[in-house]
């Protein structure tokens, strides 16, 4: 096993969009092996209006997948978090100091609308970091405004990690989201890669994203996206 670590990923069965059952958790778990990850952390959607699942409720749906993963797959490590969208609930917890972070760690996974770049948002990731958290971008080349200028993602990521999905490296999918997100790999923008995996489906398209990443900027790039940065992010650490 390789042991990467995978930072965005939604094999938790009955909380989002992800999996619906234990038995396809397992199989979205035992494909991300089978590709060389040993750590996973599973990141339910935090939206309201949408997908809010009680933080306790995410806990115990956790330990009991663990629980089953462990019985089957005892060389894979989970770990728990949340992506949280950028709306009031993770504002309130930034305040009361409680975002759902990776592992209870100092880093946390965010994303923000698709369509409208929240007003001051590096001045308030800025702030993030200096009260001691760090916040990490999924899937920054979905963001129109880091789609039209490379400047934006370098901005955020002076102050957050970017997490790139790799089924948007393979070179299926939306054009401009493969651009973009290769743009920011062989620039040196994305700090990190993860499957932001929601069906056994998508195995395919996260593998080919990886080896993508191998054959065009060799297997230290895949090291350093996938295990090494990744592991900085969960000790709270900007890459």
């Amino acid at each position: 096993m390789a042991h990467y670590v995978d930072l965005h990923s939604h094999f938790l069965p009955g909380l989002d969009d992800g999996a619906e059952s234990f038995a396809t958790c397992l199989s979205m778990v035992r494909a991300l092996a089978e590709m060389g990850f040993s750590d996973l952390c599973a990141t339910p959607h935090q939206f309201a209006g949408m997908f809010e699942p009680p933080l306790d409720q995410v806990r115990l749906t956790f330990d009991q997948v663990s629980h089953g993963i462990a019985a089957v797959l005892p060389e894979v490590r989970l770990l728990l978090g949340a992506e949280n969208y950028w709306d009031d609930v993770l504002a309130a917890r930034l305040r009361q100091g409680e975002p759902p972070c990776y592992d209870g760690g100092k880093a946390f996974l965010f994303e923000i609308s698709p369509l409208v770049m929240p007003p001051r948002l590096e001045e308030a990731l800025f702030d993030i970091r200096v009260g001691g958290r760090l916040a990490v971008l999924a899937h920054p080349e979905r963001y129109p405004a880091v789609q039209r200028d490379p400047a934006v993602a370098e901005g955020l990521g002076r102050q957050a990690a970017l997490l790139v999905d790799l089924a948007a490296l393979s070179g299926t999918g939306d054009r401009t989201e493969i651009r973009t997100a290769r743009r920011l790999v062989e620039e040196g923008l994305a700090h990190a890669a993860a499957s932001d995996i929601h069906d056994p489906e998508d195995g395919p398209a996260i593998a080919s994203g990886l080896a993508w990443i191998e054959k065009r900027l060799g297997a230290e790039a895949v090291k350093r996206l996938l295990s090494d940065n990744p592991r900085r992010i969960l000790k709270g650490q900007l890459p």
